[in-house]
């Protein structure tokens, strides 16, 4: 039942909720069902009210609507505006919602013709260029990452239901990995984002010795080019930063940028 939450005293409603994905894997809304631990707190804050993943029961009654998945059919960005007109605040949930994920990796090909004939033969496909959710409908909130940390889920949705302000670290990973104390992956012959990708994952790949791919976007006053100086130094070639930079579309600007200066011969 709503209306039984309190917070220092005062009642607290307990928002509506609906979940719903795209063109995804769906293992963002998997990872909010994987946290055993503290779903049932979790779901305590909210009433969830559409979750295909979830539940069969589905109502259209909702205050947030979660979108997972990037806009890759006419169809989709149909539904995408009628998730938008019922729901109060619309959070694009995981890279793909926010960026185009790895999905929009058939953008950089610039011939979707080709890339149909590649994948799918004669097969009939309907397919169009990979957007983000903001290329649609405006979106309140984003919540970065590939997958969802969903630690970090359970905040925002405990500041939503408070009432308090959402923010995201400014800083890049990097800063998180050297808290970590863990050993910079540069010094292991390990390629990483972690100098210009946005912190908040808690150096998730890092910390399992994996270098960052990037997937929740560039960091406030990324410094690509420096980024492009450490990646010479350790001997990672310009082609091989690219397909990092590519990988989950937050860099997109910044990869053409890059590609372009180098099919010019010139810095970016």
């Amino acid at each position: 039942m709503r209306g039984q939450l309190s917070y220092l005293g005062v009642e607290l409603a307990r928002p509506r909720v609906a979940f719903f994905e795209l063109t995804s894997c769906e293992g963002c809304q998997l990872q909010i069902l994987n946290n055993e631990a503290s779903l049932l707190d979790f779901l305590s804050l909210v009433e969830v009210v559409n979750f295909r993943e979830a539940m069969t029961e589905r109502h259209d009654d909702y205050d947030v609507a979660f979108v997972e998945g990037s806009v890759s059919r006419a169809d989709e960005a149909d539904r995408l505006r009628a998730i938008r007109a019922n729901a109060k605040i619309l959070v694009a949930l995981g890279s793909c919602a926010c960026f185009g994920g790895v999905n929009q990796l058939k953008n950089r090909f610039r011939d979707l013709d080709w890339v149909k004939r590649e994948v799918y033969g004669d097969f009939p496909i309907i397919t169009q260029e990979v957007l983000p959710l903001s290329a649609v409908v405006d979106v309140d909130l984003c919540i970065y990452g590939c997958p969802i940390r969903k630690e970090e889920v359970e905040k925002i949705v405990t500041n939503l239901v408070l009432g308090k302000a959402i923010s995201h670290p400014r800083y890049p990973v990097c800063m998180e990995c050297q808290a970590s104390q863990n050993i910079c992956l540069f010094d292991l012959g390990e390629p990483c984002l972690g100098p210009v990708t946005r912190a908040g994952c808690n150096a998730w790949c890092p910390s399992n010795r994996r270098g960052c791919w990037g997937c929740r976007g560039p960091a406030d006053d990324a410094n690509l080019a420096q980024l492009e100086k450490i990646m010479a130094e350790r001997g990672v070639s310009a082609e091989a930063m690219l397909d990092r930079l590519e990988c989950f579309g937050g860099f997109a600007t910044q990869a053409d940028l890059l590609r372009s200066a180098a099919a010019d011969g010139r810095k970016p």
